[in-house]
């Protein structure tokens, strides 16, 4: 018989650092999910990954209190603004450019991002890039 789902919910954890003090603490013990077990497994999966990544994470918890978790790549945004070597995108996108990017520097971007895009081809993907750089100021050369 299937496990009967009580509900989702996402949260955006740094690859590597869960830990059960807030935000991921509360989150999910007013739900019921054992938050050790959730730390040591979102830490065991993402320890590949550049430590401290922002994780957008879609959790699901069923009503036997267990869950499964869905990992997903880190925003474009945090790719765009470390290629770019910038702390944040510019307080007015469109008049300020906070910094620049290359061509192939968005290609990599968007083949990382490629599997959470709605896109077909990496030339989509390329597409949907350059829409966040220009929302965050960032101009793209080359």
């Amino acid at each position: 018989m299937a496990k009967k789902k009580v509900g989702s919910l996402k949260l955006q954890v740094p690859a590597g650092k869960a830990n059960p003090s807030p935000p991921v603490g509360p989150a999910l013990g007013q739900r019921g999910i054992n938050i050790m077990e959730f730390c040591k497994a979102f830490n065991a999966r993402t320890q590949e990954m550049e430590v401290g990544a922002p994780c957008p994470t879609l959790i699901t918890y069923y009503q036997d209190k267990s869950f499964t978790m869905e990992i997903k790549t880190p925003p474009a945004s945090y790719y765009l603004k470390k290629a770019a070597k910038l702390q944040s995108g510019a307080k007015t996108p469109g008049r300020q450019t906070a910094g620049t990017v290359t061509v192939a520097q968005v290609r990599e971007i968007a083949e990382a991002k490629m599997k959470d895009l709605s896109a077909h081809d990496v030339d989509s993907a390329m597409k949907i890039v350059l829409g966040s750089a220009s929302s965050m100021g960032i101009e793209v050369k080359g």
